[in-house]
């Protein structure tokens, strides 16, 4: 393992022993769903000699809230992008404002927060005092995630209704099928219909639902019932926001 890699380790291992106690906050990126992921230490740190190697070293934990990564302002995001596990984010007043985003599920933004050495928590070393790269996670930045989180950013920003329903149309087009968009306006709830092959070599069998919000069962149920009016094959349901 290369030196600058057995440091990064190192550092983690010795803040998971040694810096994080019970009752601390914790923040998790959720890839599969452009969440983050919010809990509490419920329990020190334990090792488990008879687990898995990989998984030996545990600190309890519950989950409390997920928010979405866009409801994270200024440097909070790219930090929470680190490619590191473990860090502590000291910039930024980024505790403060992990707190404000678990109660309120949204980030006021550092400004409102005013850092003093009276609030600041003190130290909790125990042995060797981990080095700095767990208090620097911006020096490990996950740039696959970040580049993900902009381009997801700007599609929250620019696109909805029927943009965000063309934008769909076009991936469907460079996957290769044939697309046919309903023009803006009252479309029965069919956004576009596309051939169920590939290259439009079978007839258009396939109608897709496009919902920028989040969306309910209502939607599903819906979308099945047309499937069958039309007498499609499938049906295809695109939504920005998840499932409630």
């Amino acid at each position: 393992m290369p030196i600058r890699s057995r440091t990064n380790a190192s550092a983690q291992l010795w803040a998971l022993r040694g810096r994080i106690a019970v009752g601390d906050l914790f923040a998790m990126p959720v890839k599969t769903t452009r969440e983050i992921a919010i809990g509490r230490v419920a329990s020190p740190h334990t090792f488990l000699a008879d687990n898995d190697p990989t998984f030996r070293h545990v600190v309890g934990g519950e989950w409390i809230r997920q928010v979405l990564r866009s409801a994270l302002k200024q440097a909070l995001p790219y930090a929470l992008g680190s490619a590191l596990t473990i860090f502590s984010h000291s910039r930024n007043n980024a505790a403060a404002r992990l707190k404000d985003v678990l109660r309120l599920g949204e980030d006021a933004g550092s400004h409102l927060f005013q850092s003093s050495p009276a609030s600041a928590p003190a130290p909790r070393p125990v042995g060797p005092v981990a080095p700095a790269v767990v208090d620097e996670p911006e020096s490990q930045l996950d740039i696959d995630m970040i580049v993900r989180d902009q381009i997801s950013s700007r599609i929250d920003e620019e696109l909805s209704g029927h943009s965000f329903a063309h934008l769909v149309a076009e991936l469907l087009r460079v996957e290769g099928f044939d697309t046919n968009e309903t023009p803006p306006g009252a479309d029965g709830g069919i956004d576009i219909t596309i051939a169920r092959g590939l290259l439009s070599l079978e007839s258009q069998k396939l109608i897709v639902q496009v919902k920028t919000p989040q969306i309910g069962s209502d939607v599903v149920t819906q979308l099945n019932g047309l499937v069958h009016t039309h007498g499609a094959d499938y049906g295809l349901l695109a939504t920005w926001s998840g499932l409630t």
